[in-house]
């Protein structure tokens, strides 16, 4: 199933539309409306109380001394707090009121307190797994050390049992999809990030459709992100009406909703416990390159089925059973005995090792961004990665530059039209000392990449969500798959190397092709870049 990409009026229009509403509804609309307002408040005091000047300027040092203490003490990022303390000390009274309105938000605390409930509640079907994690430290020690960290600090399975397909564009993923969610006949759940009328989703909803009137279970679970731009506020509503559960998570407030930092970046499309979907793609026309915006739209997925399916049921559930609308105490996590995988008592054949995981910044352990860590400390010979973003903090850059040093072949994947012109401006920051290390970078020519993948040594890989900047390794709820041994890893070596002949190669040129603006801007984006 393929659809030429063409860009009409109207589309045009709504691209526009898009991201006007996008900018109001942002951070940075929020953060220059700060600072217009502390401008403000600078010349008033000026002019105004001018006779007081010492006795206020010696109270705003003490009280902004007391908050970077605070921030300084706090378990954040290091690079974090370091834009915390930047953006404190400049705007020393609308800076420390949006610090503590985004830290003590009560929104985040509701929600955090429901996401741990159920995350504890789901390991009850977390299997004591010795058995298969003696198998993985006789063939992998170094793998080994990763799957007992996903299996204790996830909270999933690990599946010796489970196939592997994958997807090298939102086309063909989209293909399967179809044909998968027409054979459902128990249940479908779909957890997306985005969701946008068009060719895509009305496909799907009108298979939904006629399986919700099958007496089908459907749950969908969509970001509240989607309400500002692309879908009506009440379309969970409308969506009921059909006979299928819908539910928004963390509908946003222009500029009053802190916890719009914490987005539900997953996607996970589960179908009768026998497939599931994850990737980068989202159910909107883009990603199946119909009136894609920035030219051709590179994206990627995976189908899995066996044991791990359950696995993303489980990530699913969490989240939707966080979302009901109960007081706490109130909430429970679902009895998943339904949705065990079937018992097989044929003779097993290995298929590899596959470990679905969720992250989510509710807790401590950064989960995303360790199994990236853990991959490029571990190869041996090469690490390739697809991203759309590159937004580094220091342990992470410092791991990808040693890998390189040490003589590991770092391969990066990026887009070469952005999406987002300040946020391509910070990767392209990161090139120089990228090169130097040895690292080789390619930028797509004919698009956009938003592909997350890293693949490593012909044995490892990850496919998922999950982007190399601040919001998808400490902001947002992501997903991914952990993949060891598996057949499709070859696929998706080849597709590294397909896509990789389609893209400019990174020169010490390219750097200098930067004007003294560009860098003096990126220099500027660098101290708020976490926290964008």
């Amino acid at each position: 199933m393929m659809y030429e990409w063409k860009q009409t009026e109207d589309s045009i229009w709504k691209i526009g539309k898009r991201n006007v509403l996008q900018v109001i509804f942002s951070r940075t609309m929020l953060i220059m409306a700060l600072i217009v307002i502390q401008f403000a408040y600078i010349i008033a005091r000026m002019y105004t109380f001018a006779e007081h000047i010492p006795v206020i300027l010696g109270s705003e040092m003490i009280a902004v001394a007391i908050i970077l203490l605070f921030i300084i003490n706090s378990q954040e990022n290091p690079m974090i707090r370091l834009s915390w303390c930047f953006f404190v000390g400049v705007f020393p009274i609308l800076g420390s009121v949006i610090y503590f309105v985004i830290h003590f938000d009560l929104g985040y605390r509701v929600i955090q307190k429901r996401i741990l409930m159920m995350a504890k509640e789901s390991r009850k079907y977390t299997l004591e797994q010795s058995e298969i994690l003696a198998q993985i430290k006789e063939k992998d020690y170094q793998t080994y050390c990763i799957a007992q960290y996903l299996n204790q600090y996830s909270g999933n399975n690990i599946s010796a049992n489970s196939d592997v397909a994958y997807f090298s564009s939102g086309e063909m993923l989209f293909e399967e999809m179809i044909k998968q969610l027409e054979s459902a006949t128990q249940y479908i759940f779909l957890e997306y990030f985005l969701i946008s009328p068009g060719i895509m989703w009305n496909t799907i909803l009108g298979i939904l459709e006629r399986k919700a009137k099958d007496s089908v279970d459907i749950k969908i679970l969509y970001d509240g992100s989607c309400s500002v731009t692309l879908l009506p506020y009440k379309y969970p509503k409308q969506i009921e009406k059909l006979g299928i559960q819908c539910k928004m998570f963390s509908p946003p407030i222009p500029f009053l909703s802190m916890h719009h930092n914490n987005r539900d970046h997953r996607k996970i499309m589960i179908i009768d416990g026998r497939v599931a979907f994850t990737g980068g793609i989202n159910l909107c026309d883009e990603y199946i390159n119909v009136n894609s915006p920035y030219g051709h739209w590179k994206d990627v997925g995976i189908m899995v089925n066996g044991d791990a399916v359950f696995e993303f049921t489980k990530i699913f559930m969490q989240m939707w059973s966080a979302t009901i609308n109960k007081k706490s105490s109130d909430l429970v996590f679902p009895n998943m005995q339904k949705y065990l995988p079937t018992k097989n008592d044929s003779k097993k054949i290995f298929k590899g090792y596959v470990i679905p995981y969720a992250d989510h910044p509710v807790d401590d352990e950064n989960i995303g961004k360790m199994v990236y860590m853990d991959i490029l400390n571990q190869a041996k010979k090469y690490v390739y990665i697809m991203t759309p973003y590159l937004i580094l903090d220091n342990e992470m850059k410092c791991a990808i530059l040693f890998a390189a040093k040490r003589g590991i072949e770092v391969q990066i994947i990026l887009p070469h039209i952005p999406d987002k012109k300040s946020v391509f401006a910070l990767a392209r920051e990161n090139y120089k000392s990228l090169l130097e290390a040895g690292v080789k970078v390619y930028e797509y020519t004919p698009g956009f990449i938003h592909a997350k993948v890293f693949v490593s040594d012909d044995e490892r890989a990850v496919v998922g969500t999950i982007n190399l900047d601040y919001r998808s390794l400490y902001w947002h709820y992501e997903c991914a798959a952990y993949l060891y041994k598996v057949q499709a890893i070859k696929d998706i070596y080849s597709d590294f190397v397909e896509t990789r002949n389609k893209c400019m190669k990174v020169t010490q040129e390219t750097i200098k092709q930067q004007n003294v603006l560009g860098r003096v801007f990126v220099c500027i984006l660098k101290i708020v870049a976490p926290l964008m």
